[in-house]
């Protein structure tokens, strides 16, 4: 069992380092960057990773394609804020001794956020394929929140992909900004109705579900954090939606 590990790029010289670091398991690491104005390209292949440098094409086609350059089968798919823990790590090197019993693999995501671990909040364990035989999974999703389809057998992992999220608030809007007006894109294209009800009810109840029903108290002042910006995440989405529905 050969493993080429991907990871799609774009200015992630603070984060590719540690990702590529954490893929010791892996046969091939293989980044796909798409036009980084900053040292990305050079500190990847400085780190041994071979760099293919691609236009952009959506997340889930630039992940399938990364999938498709790579040089083996089995792809271990991570972005460039993660990376894999000592126990998934190890739990990869046996499953290459003794040989894959599935088609892919789901791995638990330990999110930190402005410095602390989340486990509440709807964030843990949050879990995603990221091992997949991709004879038999690709990538689907044409704007936001893509995610991994397996056509055969999925297994589950035990040990913990890190996720590197937002070290600062103003980083969290930055990024907050770019994914709404994408999720907002998807639901004008489908043409999806916005009424005042998503616009005053639904953050309020993400605000609920996320602080109370998923018990995002316990993770302190971030867990409040949290909440607050899943709210505004919300109504940021239906807002931006519903301004590009009325100006078609």
């Amino acid at each position: 069992m050969k493993i080429s590990a991907t990871i799609i790029t774009c200015n992630e010289e603070r984060n590719v380092p540690r990702a590529i670091e954490s893929l010791r398991c892996c046969d091939e690491i293989l980044v796909v960057d798409s036009g980084s104005t900053d040292r990305t390209v050079e500190i990847a292949r400085k780190f041994g990773a071979r760099v293919i440098e691609a236009g952009w094409r959506g997340y889930a086609g630039q992940k399938n394609y990364a999938s498709e350059q790579a040089s083996h089968d089995w792809i271990l798919s991570i972005d460039a804020d993660e990376a894999l823990s000592e126990d998934l790590e190890a739990e990869i090197w046996q499953l290459k001794k003794n040989g894959p019993q599935c088609d892919a693999y789901t791995v638990p995501r330990l999110a930190q956020y402005l410095g602390r671990w989340i486990l509440y909040s709807g964030w843990y364990p949050d879990r995603k394929i990221r091992l997949f035989d991709r004879r038999k999974a690709r990538w689907v999703g044409d704007y936001v929140h893509e995610s991994v389809v397996c056509h055969g057998r999925i297994g589950h992992l035990k040990g913990n992909l890190l996720h590197f999220t937002c070290g600062s608030l103003s980083e969290h809007l930055k990024t907050m900004d770019r994914y709404t007006t994408l999720a907002a894109e998807e639901l004008a294209a489908r043409r999806t109705p916005v009424h005042y009800r998503e616009l005053l009810l639904e953050p309020a109840w993400t605000f609920f579900r996320t602080y109370v029903l998923k018990r995002g108290f316990l993770d302190g002042v971030e867990g409040l954090a949290i909440a607050y910006m899943a709210a505004l995440y919300t109504f940021l989405k239906y807002a931006k939606a519903r301004f590009m529905t009325s100006a078609r």
